[in-house]
Order: structure tokens, then C-alpha cells, then sequence
């Protein structure tokens, strides 16, 4: 599923470096969602059964919220992306 959505975020055209060569947003997606799954103590597969509930406590107003924002809100905004490729 890593995969997956890593060609995903490549389609939709997130970079994969920075201009100097360090790795970019499509890493920093993969990492957010790693990071996610090992705060809940799921597996890519569980999160993805259950996004929506993921989704409503790291957004705004969630139980989760200041953890969503964190990294100038990478995790929510991973979350976000991992949902839209769920449904696609």
C-alpha cells in the first residue's frame, strides 16, 4: 500500500526532492503516515479501514488537533492525501 500511494503522490505531482537534492513532500508524506500508524499502533491497512476517524481528530477541532499541525500541518495534510488516494 506504501507503494501505492507514494506513485500516487508522485502522479499528482508532489516532489520527490528539493532542488538541492534532499528528499521532499512525497517522503514526508510516507514518513507522516508511518509516524501516525506507530502513534495509534496500527498498520498502513487498519488506518486506511478507518480514515475518516483519523482524519476528524488530527484535523481542526479534533482530539489530535496540535499533532495534525505539527510540521506546518505535514500530518494532517498526509492524512488528507492518503484518504483522497483510499478513494480513488
Amino acid at each position: 500500500m506504501e507503494k501505492q500511494f507514494e506513485a500516487f503522490l508522485i502522479r499528482k505531482g508532489y516532489k520527490q526532492f528539493t532542488a538541492s537534492g534532499l528528499p521532499s513532500t512525497v517522503y514526508a508524506y510516507l514518513k507522516s503516515i508511518d509516524k501516525i500508524c506507530e502513534w495509534e499502533r496500527v498498520s498502513w491497512q487498519n488506518l486506511a479501514a478507518n480514515i475518516s476517524v483519523y482524519l476528524r481528530q488530527y484535523d481542526v477541532g479534533g482530539i489530535k488537533e496540535e499533532l495534525g499541525r505539527k510540521s506546518h500541518n505535514t500530518y494532517i495534510s498526509a492524512l488528507k492525501q492518503f484518504a483522497e488516494f483510499l478513494a480513488a
